[in-house]
Parts: structure tokens; sequence; C-alpha cells
């Protein structure tokens, strides 16, 4: 795919270097078990100090680029953002614990067995603790990586934005109730307030920086330094900290990994399945219902399949641990994040013949196309 070019290296190799971090974080855990162990005991208030460092330098990257003014502009263009919003939030959460319970829950019990003390001194069962970290990324619709995503399907880049812009601003809002919902019918309950609190400082924090950062860069280097030379310098920097999060985490994971080597499978197959499931659900039968364009189609069912993993590992490490199952099933989350997208992107080009209003310059997109070729409409 030509496309894959607009990538950088640090997104366009992430499931490699994400490879690569579990096989540093557990050799570092065999060669040094008290290393990472040391760094997580630093916390106040339960929270990793080195973590939250590593995790706010995940977020700010990402809210930075959010230019809040263009979401007053969906309002005229109410069908795709009401739609994204129902997926995100009527939807979504509800399927991933469906489809996280029949394989993590069910199908695949018996592959996971044992137990694990999480934050709080909770004895929870191993498949549990899996399926919480499933529950964190379906709650958390994508604001960063769905950019990208957007404009390689060749999508409506606006909507894309206001819909970046306007999931970050629901998730101050939904994210802490619906966790709590679905964590407690998940009997690993938490605290509603826990929930805001780590909502607040890996949310509202690092989103409060950007915008007043991001306002006072362009008032006094103006919009075009702000794109082409601070954020070409800071965009890596999220991916930077999300890697050396992962070091650590699978420092402290790396028993679990070596004695149960199938158990990033076990968690992968439901996180893969939730996404076919939401991508068709969005692009082949809703987006065509509301008879939205390409354009608008392409970005919601993007926005929908994606998950925010940042916000998720940083809410597991919070809530569980960092060397919790819950934080290993957020990493594998972002493990098949990158291929999986891609797929869908190359499907969503090779589909757009289905939808009435479509621009790219595609054979397939011009009047009287049909699949089968020779065939006209």
């Amino acid at each position: 795919m030509s496309e894959e070019k607009n990538l950088s290296v640090f997104e366009k190799y992430l499931t490699l270097w994400v490879l690569l971090c579990i096989g540093a974080g557990i050799f570092l855990g065999r060669m040094a078990p008290g290393l990472a162990l040391t760094l997580d005991s630093w916390s106040l208030y339960q929270v990793s100090i080195p973590i939250a460092v590593c995790l706010f330098f995940m977020m700010y990257p990402i809210m930075v680029k959010i230019d809040f003014s263009e979401v007053v502009s969906a309002a005229r263009t109410p069908k795709p953002v009401a739609l994204t919003l129902f997926i995100n939030w009527a939807v979504k959460p509800f399927t991933m614990y469906a489809i996280a319970y029949l394989f993590l829950g069910h199908l695949f019990k018996d592959f996971m067995p044992g137990t694990e003390i999480v934050k709080g001194g909770q004895e929870v069962e191993l498949w549990r603790s899996y399926i919480s970290g499933a529950i964190l990324l379906g709650i958390a619709p994508c604001t960063a990586m769905v950019l990208m995503w957007g404009h390689l399907a060749k999508g409506n880049a606006g909507h894309t934005l206001v819909m970046v812009a306007i999931n970050s601003l629901t998730m101050l809002f939904f994210y802490a109730p619906l966790g709590s919902l679905l964590l407690g019918i998940n009997a690993m309950p938490i605290p509603w307030e826990t929930m805001l609190i780590s909502v607040a400082i890996y949310v509202a924090l690092p989103l409060v920086a950007g915008y007043f950062s991001r306002t006072l860069i362009i008032r006094h280097k103006g919009r075009d330094w702000f794109n082409r030379n601070f954020l070409h310098y800071l965009t890596p920097v999220s991916i930077i900290a999300l890697l050396a999060t992962l070091v650590v985490l699978f420092s402290l994971k790396g028993d679990v990994i070596t004695e149960n080597p199938l158990t990033i499978l076990w968690i992968s197959i439901p996180l893969f399945v939730q996404t076919i499931v939401i991508f068709v659900l969005g692009f082949f039968v809703l987006a065509r219902i509301f008879k939205l364009s390409y354009e608008d189609a392409a970005p919601t069912a993007m926005i929908g399949a994606s998950n925010h993993f940042e916000v998720a590992i940083a809410t597991s490490a919070v809530l569980f641990g960092l060397s919790s199952g819950a934080a290993l099933a957020t990493v594998v989350g972002v493990l098949i994040e990158v291929p999986v997208m891609l797929m869908l992107v190359s499907i969503c080009k090779k589909k757009c013949y289905l939808f009435n209003e479509c621009n790219l310059d595609l054979p397939r997109c011009r009047p009287g196309y049909m699949p089968v070729e020779g065939i006209k409409r």
C-alpha cells in the first residue's frame, strides 16, 4: 500500500517496536527483576510517578494537535457525528464486554488458569483481569492514530478532526461511569471516584495542557511554525513514551508470558473480532442506512473500530497495577492495532463503490462501476 509512506517510521512499524519492547521487557525482568518493581514502587496515592510521567507524554502530543474551534462545524453535518457517538458509546463498550467474555471467560478460560493480586489487595482470576483490560479498551474511542487512518482511506479530514475533539471531550463524562458499570459486571468493581481521578489525570490534564500550550504557541509563533516545527519534533514523543512504558510493563509480566506463551494469542482473538464487528457495523450497515457519503463513512467506521490504547494502558495501570493482566490486555490492543487498521483502510477503498458519493479517483468509484469486470449498472 503506497499510502503507508505517509506514516512515520514509528507509526508504520509500531507492531515491530511493540514486539521488540516485549522482548526487551522480558529480558530486563529476567536480568534485573528488582529494577522495574522499584520504579513502580515510586508512587503517590497508588499512582506510579515514573509511569505517570511516561503516560503524560503519551497523551500530551495527541491533545495538543486538536483544534477545538473545529467542533462548532459539527453542527453542519450532524448525521456522521451522531452515528460516530452512537457507535462509540452505545454499542462498542457492550459488544467488547460480550465478545471478551465469550472468548476469555468461556471458550479460552481453561487455557488461562491462575489468579493474581491487583491493587487494593483483591485476588482475581486471570481471565477476569484480561476481560477488564478489554473493557478499558472498548470504552476508549481513538483520538490519535485515527487521523492517519482517515487520511489513508481518503476520508473527510474535517469530520475526523471534529470527532477527535468531541471524543476527547465525551471521554471526560462517559469513560468513568461506563468503566465502573462494566468492570462491576465483570466482578472487578472499581470505585467511581477512582475512575474519575484516572480520567482527570490521563485525559483532562494533558487535554488542558495541550489546549493552552497550543493557543500560546500559535499566538506567538504562528500556525505554520506550530505545524511544521513544533508538531514535527513532538509527534515521536508519544510513541517513545508508550514504548518506554511497555518495557517496564513486560519486565513485570515476563514470567506470565514465558510460562503461558499463548496468552497474547488468546487475548488478541476477541480484540480482533471486536474490531471487525464494529467496522462492519459502522461501514457496511449503519453508514449505508444513514446514507452517508464514502468520505464520511470511512472515518466513522475507523473511529469506531480503533481504540485509544494510551488511555486504556494508563487507566489499567492506575486501577490494577502495571503488572496486572488488565494492563497486559491493553498492550495486546497496541500490538494488533496497526496491521488490522491498515487492512481495514484497504477494505474501505476497495468497497467505496457501495456509496453513491465518493470522490476517490479510482475506476470502482466512477458511475456505472460494478465489482465484476465488464458489468455495468
